[in-house]
């Protein structure tokens, strides 16, 4: 009777980025996904219908705003005005992967700040908490006046080594000295010292690597990002480390952009194993053999009964593999 009053009082919608993860998660949780149909208007202007009650209810949309960003973004805002004008109890955004989050500053002189500016807009249209995975910059969360959950894929890109007993003789390289903080987290995992790849970048997905601080000569090495776009940099650190003598390399990111020349990149480069999340659907055309996905799902799904039970979320920030041999 309990697990019935749960159910009705938490409902989880989905919009059309990434459908697979939605009931992956919703799995998770123990609900079925929430009836709502997203289609447009003959001009190309999105229409949006929740065929279903949500009086009352706490709702968690889940939308990653992947290419194509603009129309992800906005289907996820008239969504939460949706939500907001049928009487939701609370509206809760869960973006796995958090679309302009690289426009988080200033670089140059009269450049916008696109990263506050969709933080301002999710607000304005109703968002009462927003739930994200590994964001480009973590100081993100400050440009939101409502509570922000910071998932970090980190644990479960570890699991994937551990499983595999890939830990040995590695060595966790950032790819930037902006990056080192990830790298340390995923080094603290898997008890592995770390190196930094010092380079420069002439112009946006550019990357020219300059040389290797730390050793890597007969090392496993594992290249941590928070996300691969173009593959450029993560192409040509893999490159930079086998000249440096590494004994393999493989190379692990929590959202795969994967846009341009990525695919042909990945596919010709030294690197031996790709790990990613599935934060952001793939094709079929992009799954290549060397590519390998894990499901945040079971992730998020613990983070949505958390925060509806009122229990906090830092539990998750651990790794899962190495807590359940200290457990038996």
């Amino acid at each position: 009777m309990a697990e019935q009053s749960y159910n009705s009082k938490v409902k989880i919608f989905a919009l059309n980025s990434n459908k697979p993860l939605a009931k992956k998660i919703a799995d998770a949780v123990g609900v079925p996904l929430g009836k709502t149909s997203v289609d447009r208007f003959s001009d190309g202007e999105i229409r949006i219908n929740i065929e279903e009650s949500i009086r009352g209810d706490e709702i968690f949309i889940i939308q990653s705003t992947s290419a194509p960003v603009n129309d992800n973004l906005m289907e996820l805002l008239i969504m939460i005005d949706a939500l907001r004008r049928a009487s939701a109890s609370t509206i809760n955004v869960v973006m796995p992967y958090y679309g302009y989050a690289r426009q988080d500053r200033k670089a140059r002189s009269r450049e916008p700040i696109t990263a506050k500016l969709v933080a301002d807009m999710l607000e304005k249209a109703g968002a009462d908490r927003v739930i994200v995975l590994d964001l480009h910059a973590a100081q993100i969360q400050g440009f939101f006046d409502i509570p922000v959950d910071h998932l970090m894929g980190a644990p479960l890109l570890a699991d994937y080594f551990l499983k595999n007993g890939l830990e040995k003789d590695a060595v966790v390289v950032s790819p930037d000295h902006g990056g080192v903080t990830r790298a340390r987290k995923l080094a603290e995992f898997l008890k592995a010292p770390i190196a930094i790849i010092d380079k420069r970048r002439p112009k946006a997905n550019v990357a020219e690597i300059m040389n290797i601080i730390g050793s890597v000569d007969g090392k496993r090495c594992i290249i941590i990002d928070d996300m691969i776009d173009t593959a450029g940099t993560i192409t040509l650190a893999s490159q930079a480390l086998m000249d440096a003598g590494a004994k393999e390399v493989y190379a692990c990111a929590t959202h795969p952009v994967l846009s341009g020349p990525a695919i042909e990149r990945l596919d010709k480069s030294p690197i031996k194993k790709i790990i990613v999340t599935d934060s952001i659907q793939l094709p079929e055309e992009k799954q290549i053999d060397k590519l390998t996905q894990v499901s945040v799902g079971p992730l998020i799904g613990d983070a949505i009964k958390r925060i509806h039970e009122n229990k906090p979320v830092s539990p998750l920030f651990k790794n899962r593999f190495r807590s359940d041999k200290i457990d038996d």
